[in-house]
């Protein structure tokens, strides 16, 4: 009897308080998981945090990061010539590497340029202050100025071309010595030292040339512009003479010859030594795809035949059947006055053709990350939203693409997109417990 009532009491004493309890505490979990979630799909779906987001690169390359980051912190230029000596006749992968290394010299430059010009802005005003209130700079509570940097050129440096394709680099700004402390800001004087120290160097002329494109391309009203990439047209044929069968420093031309104009004659040609040297490289295609656009020196019609012209020619195991949706991509309408746009024929047929080629190459091609980012954009605005999943899956953490990096906020513009995705995923009845 006394164990009865024992059970009962506590029975009582369990669904008055314990239970009620455990109830309170479980719909809280519920309400904060459904917080989470809704300001950000990382935390539902094993997605990378906006802030942790990494803008450099369109997909890993662990060993180039390594390379980059030993050159950028101890200015010394081996650790890069290495990766690209050992990189070989990998074309693909070597191009990827040179606009790299490229894009971090020119925005470590740029950087450079930046916080020299905020230096000397903030030296002036504080001098300007001293003079009105009677301070003289020989008093021992003036600041000693902050010498320029003779090594800093005046061109500014960039590393973004305006075409349907960048290089998706967005390299991390290097770290600014302390104010005051006098030591030189990091400039990518290491780029200028192994162009000077090993001028044979096949790997620093690539390189070279391309972070002199970088420059000019990023200040088209520029005065010098011309003058760089005249520069930078000779140091790829410079370039070209180290190592003939390499099609990378004619992918670099590409770029001058749209930036300049080039015939259409012209043009051909210099497509022609690239394509004889590497026919079905992606990245060349890539470089080749806004000359023949609207935009540059052609029209819709040129670039989507371009396009069309190359996928139909591939052979399994390239990616150039996803050509067409890059070529779709630099000729959408500015305004979407036309419902169902991204569910047109046109449209669909490129995407599907863009899916099939990333299914065609290996996982760790290295511009297969390109082909998937653009895939999450199109799929998105298709409304196609278990595929745009599927491609988010491989590509997460990396933002380093189009149509991302043209945007001034590139991890912000991908999020967004993921959200989308996300949600749109949800609303059909898909599970945020999604499994590959």
């Amino acid at each position: 009897m006394e164990a009865l009532l024992l059970l009962i009491a506590l029975t009582a004493v369990f669904g008055v308080l314990v239970a009620p309890a455990l109830r309170r505490r479980r719909l809280r979990r519920e309400g904060e998981g459904g917080m989470i979630r809704a300001a950000s799909p990382a935390a539902a779906h094993g997605f990378v945090p906006v802030d942790q987001l990494d803008v450099r690169l369109p997909g890993p390359d662990q060993q180039l990061v390594d390379a980059l980051e030993e050159t950028q912190s101890s200015g010394d230029w081996e650790p890069v010539a290495r990766l690209l000596a050992l990189t070989g006749d990998e074309w693909e992968l070597r191009w990827q590497r040179v606009q790299s290394i490229a894009g971090a010299a020119a925005l470590e430059l740029a950087e450079a340029r930046r916080q020299q010009r905020e230096r000397q802005e903030e030296q002036e005003q504080r001098g300007g202050r001293k003079r009105r209130f009677g301070a003289h700079p020989a008093d021992p509570g003036a600041d000693p100025a902050v010498p320029a940097d003779p090594a800093v050129p005046a061109d500014t440096a960039g590393a973004a071309d305006q075409g349907p394709f960048t290089s998706g680099i967005s390299f991390r700004k290097a770290a600014a010595p302390e104010p005051g402390s006098g030591a030189p800001l990091p400039d990518a004087r290491w780029l200028r030292a192994w162009r000077a120290e090993r001028p044979g160097d096949p790997g620093g002329a690539q390189v070279y040339a391309q972070f002199l494109v970088w420059q000019a391309l990023a200040d088209p009203s520029s005065e010098d512009r011309r003058i760089i990439l005249e520069e930078a047209r000779g140091v790829c044929r410079d370039a070209a003479g180290l190592v003939p069968a390499d099609p990378t420093p004619y992918l670099t031309e590409l770029h001058i010859a749209r930036a300049l104009g080039y015939r259409k004659a012209d043009f051909e040609a210099l497509w022609s030594e690239v394509s004889r040297r590497a026919p079905h490289h992606m990245g060349a295609h890539l470089t080749a795809l806004p000359y023949w656009s609207a935009k540059w020196s052609g029209s819709k019609e040129e670039a989507d035949a371009f396009a069309r012209t190359a996928a139909a020619h591939a052979p399994e195991g390239t990616l150039l059947a996803a050509l067409p949706l890059f070529a779709v991509l630099d000729h959408l309408p500015e305004v979407n006055v036309v419902r169902g746009l991204y569910q047109s024929a046109e449209i669909e047929t490129a995407i599907e053709a863009a899916e099939f080629a990333v299914d065609q190459v290996d996982d760790d091609h290295p511009v297969r990350p390109h082909v998937l980012h653009l895939l999450v954009c199109f799929l998105v605005r298709a409304e196609r939203y278990a595929e745009a999943m599927d491609a988010l899956q491989v590509v997460d953490g990396y933002v380093g693409a189009q149509p991302w990096a043209g945007e001034e906020d590139p991890a912000a513009a991908y999020a967004a997109y993921r959200a989308l995705a996300v949600a749109g995923w949800e609303s059909s009845g898909g599970s945020a417990a999604r499994s590959d």
